[in-house]
């Protein structure tokens, strides 16, 4: 079978004839690597071959190539690097050939094969005169399927490519995307293309942008391009105006005065979906955008922030007479045949009334409300769900006071509208109460609202997948909401849901109780449950209790009927219950703290087989691993007797290195389980610290699990004290040898990881320095002391650190000097810096200021 029957079998109909083709693809991909891309470019080239086949021979080009994983970009990256440069050379000309293609699919994925080697090479400045031969396609060639497949190739390579290896060409690749983008350009096909292009390069236009001149140029030919007759291009032109005003804000308020006003709201009246989706989402943009900076400048204000920080220039503010009223007309035009998470302008005009809501505050209030008022109680259903929605979508930005006399007003109404015949209003007066309960709780009068609000919100469990997954959101809101409202102690016996508690949650476990989740409601009724649980008062103990029994069932039963899984459906259904079933079981066990230890062998046996079925679905063993470290959390020193039959399944996962998330809760697992056992875990000791230091030692292994690694080494310490000996040497050096690396200051990913690595390494000292503390052993820090000190003085020295880790490197100062109150450390502790880091008075809160506190005592009486 040639190339071109295996690329056509592979987008077969037919499963086992793709099967077979794409088998055998990935085999002569591993097996003839060189052979395999060369062949694909041919095919890609092949004028002669039906478009789909060239279409998937671009494709598996282009896959071989890219990767979104970084490791395996390397890999792929390295692979191609390594072939025969007269292969390369070959390849590169087979697809360039293909931009020529009359055929615009198959030119399309040619440009996207381009990209692909681009950037490969072009970091490792190799394929010099490539965008000079593009730049010569677009400026130099007639056929209009050329220009736009070239030009999309320039689009691909900007979107990807970081701009400083573009930046020596931006002035000539700018400037041949743009002229493809002007009005006057002939082809719309052309114009599109550059529309695309020019949008991908607006990232590393900067300088340009900073030019007048060019920047006005470049203004003009997109805002000409909002009127273009082609419907795509008008979509494009705005989604590049979408851009722009995130990119460069600072430089509009020229042209917001002059045109984007006025086109942006004409563009919002389009008639055309795509044209009026893009306008909606520049206002969405520019109130986003508002709102960030207010809170950067008004932190900046309270000295939260370094340097000097503008205020917004309010766009929104000044556009709300214009923008507001067609927000609010759009949110009329609702699709009652939307499928599921189709988004159209009725909805974008919620979502950017909310951001508006947020960016301009109250003036939004008397902008909606007659709006409300004229349109809640209308016949037309459109209308009335618009009124709710417009209601819903300004409840977070304008100050509460504001707004809670509203609320107390609409409530009964919209109680009420629980029972509308329509069901989209029913929908979005469930969300309404929603957002109420999530960020106006103190509207809801218990004596006066609540009966009403969890009769109506229950009843909606009844109705369609959609309004049960918004009735179980607003019933989790308001559990969290009252709960935080009204039960500041534990020795409140009762709360305002205490007499709904057992109906609330035995009509969500009803709900659960479906085979389907459509809409996701059966997971969100379970996170309803959960919150519940979290927030149930002594009172509702027993409910818990109760539904606990009920929960372990169904985990039961879903372990018995995992033999009769047919087909992937069914596997990520049994899955999803299984998760949701460990976080409802999390609560009950956080909740009843040690009540739970009635039914502890009934859990660790249940997830015990869990963990045995799940094989390497990771989610599973993540979510049952929770459960037993909250169950280790709970019976503390009782958990004991479940280690022997645990520990097979936790080495495993902590050997997966390519799990990130699984491995960072397997070492947490063992910090649960030191914690709980105290000094009987000196009998896993050795095993659990050679483990990890084999972890740390995987060249494999994501760095930031190694931070959860090196805090675990404190757990351990903690919980045996001085029989932590023989391993101290050896953890005190790797911790010292991890507190030696340095962030690189222009780098702000390289900055946090520095800040979360010391973050470890002070925990891990403070478990290491109470383990110690007041025992006969404590002399053996004394030498580790220096070290420990020299990364606390690095900590509070530096202005990235933040309050967190400033609080835990004034602790282990505080530990020092508690741990060797005899003067055994008075000369390090006497150091000038300890002295004057100790009276600062820096902004800190109350916690940081008693922690800095007890140092300062502490260290007064160790250097007397």
């Amino acid at each position: 079978m040639n190339a071109g029957e295996l690329l056509a079998n592979s987008l077969s109909p037919d499963q086992a004839t793709r099967e077979n083709a794409t088998q055998k693809l990935e085999q002569a991909s591993r097996e003839n690597y060189p052979g395999y891309v060369h062949t694909l470019a041919s095919e890609l080239a092949n004028e002669a071959s039906p478009v789909f086949v060239r279409n998937a021979a671009g494709l598996a080009l282009k896959n071989a190539l890219t990767a979104r994983d970084s490791a395996r970009q390397a890999e792929y990256s390295n692979r191609w690097l390594s072939l025969d440069v007269k292969i390369r050379n070959e390849i590169k000309e087979f697809v360039l050939r293909g931009l020529h293609s009359e055929q615009v699919k198959a030119g399309t994925v040619s440009a996207q094969s381009v990209a692909a080697i681009a950037t490969v090479e072009l970091p490792q400045g190799q394929w010099p005169d490539l965008i000079e031969i593009l730049l010569r396609f677009i400026n130099t060639g007639t056929s209009v399927p050329l220009r736009q497949s070239t030009l999309s190739a320039i689009g691909f390579i900007c979107e990807v490519l970081d701009p400083d290896v573009l930046s020596v060409r931006a002035d000539e690749i700018l400037t041949a995307v743009v002229h493809g983008a002007r009005k006057e350009e002939a082809s719309t096909d052309v114009q599109l293309a550059a529309m695309q292009a020019l949008y991908n390069s607006l990232s590393f236009i900067r300088e340009n942008f900073e030019r007048e001149g060019e920047r006005n140029y470049i203004m003009q030919v997109v805002c000409e391009a909002t009127q273009s007759p082609s419907v795509q291009v008008q979509a494009m032109a705005f989604e590049c105006l979408v851009r722009i005003m995130t990119l460069y804000y600072n430089k509009m308020a020229y042209y917001m005065e002059r045109a984007l006003f006025g086109l942006t709201v004409m563009g919002m009246k389009s008639e055309e979906e795509a044209v009026a989706l893009q306008a909606i989402e520049f206002w969405t943009s520019v109130a986003e955008e508002e709102t960030n900076l207010e809170s950067d400048y008004l932190d900046a204000q309270e000295g939260l922030l370094d340097g000097e920080i503008e205020p917004p220039k309010y766009f929104a503010k000044i556009a709300l007479p214009e923008v507001v009223p067609v927000l609010l007309q759009l949110l009329t035009r609702q699709d009652e045949d939307a499928e599921e998470g189709e988004w159209n302008v009725s909805m974008a005009a919620g979502t950017c009334l909310s951001f508006l809501a947020q960016a301009v505050h109250d003036p939004i209030v008397p902008a909606v409300i007659p709006f409300i008022e004229a349109n809640i109680k209308q016949e037309n259903w459109h209308q009335r769900e618009a009124a709710v929605m417009a209601f819903g979508s300004i409840l977070v930005g304008p100050d509460p006071t504001v707004l809670t006399p509203l609320v107390n007003q609409a409530l009964p109404i919209l109680i009420n509208m629980m029972s509308d015949p329509q069901s989209q209003v029913k929908d979005t007066t469930a969300w309404t109460l929603g957002r109420i309960c999530e960020s106006l709780i103190t509207s809801i009068k218990p004596d006066v609202h609540l009966h009403a609000l969890v009769s109506a919100l229950v009843a909606g469990l009844q109705d369609s997948p959609h309004i049960i997954a918004n009735c179980c959101w607003a019933l989790m809101n308001l559990a969290d909401g009252l709960y935080e409202l009204y039960d500041s102690s534990e020795e409140q016996n009762t709360g305002p849901l205490s007499p709904y508690f057992e109906g609330i949650v035995g009509a969500l476990l009803q709900v659960t109780e479906t085979a389907g989740n459509e809409s996701n409601y059966r997971t969100s009724a379970y996170e309803a449950i959960t919150s519940f649980v979290q927030q149930a008062t002594p009172d509702c103990l027993q409910v818990v209790s109760n539904t606990a029994l009920k929960i372990l069932d169904r985990m039961e039963h879903l372990l018995n009927v995992q033999n009769q899984i047919l087909g992937a459906d069914d596997r990520n259904n049994w899955n999803d219950l299984q998760s949701n079933l460990c976080s409802v079981t999390v609560s009950v066990i956080r909740k009843l703290g040690v009540g739970i230890q009635p039914l502890a062998d009934r859990v660790m046996t249940l997830l015990l087989q869990l963990i045995q079925s799940a094989g390497k679905t990771s989610t599973i063993l993540e979510d049952a691993f929770l459960v037993i470290g909250s169950l280790s959390a709970a019976i503390e020193s009782k958990f004991a007797p479940y280690i022997p039959a645990f520990l097979p399944f936790l080495y495993p996962a902590l050997k997966a290195y390519d799990d990130t998330q699984l491995c960072t809760v397997a070492v947490g697992i063992i910090g649960d389980i030191t914690r709980a056992l105290g000094d009987q875990t000196e009998q896993y000791a050795q095993a659990f610290v050679t483990v990890l230091l084999e972890n740390l030692s995987s060249e494999v292994l994501n760095r930031n699990v190694k931070i959860s690694i090196l805090a675990c080494f404190g757990d351990i310490a903690l919980a045996i004290g001085p029989k932590f000996e023989p391993y101290l040497e050896t953890a005190m050096t790797v911790l010292r040898q991890a507190a030696a690396l340095q962030a690189n200051p222009l780098d702000y990913e390289s900055i946090d990881y520095i800040a979360n690595l010391r973050e470890g390494i002070l925990e891990a000292h403070t478990g290491v320095i109470t383990g110690f503390k007041k025992t006969e052993r404590a002399q053996l820090l004394v030498s580790h002391v220096p070290a420990i000190l020299e990364l606390v003085q690095k900590v509070l020295a530096d202005d990235n650190s933040g309050e967190p880790l400033d609080k835990l490197a004034y602790g282990v100062i505080g530990d020092l000097a508690d741990a060797f109150p005899s003067g055994e450390l008075k000369p390090l502790l006497l150091a000038e810096w300890i002295g004057t880091s100790l009276v600062s008075r820096k902004g800190y809160d109350k916690e940081t200021k008693t922690t800095i506190k007890w140092a300062r005592e502490m260290v007064k009486r160790a250097t007397a």
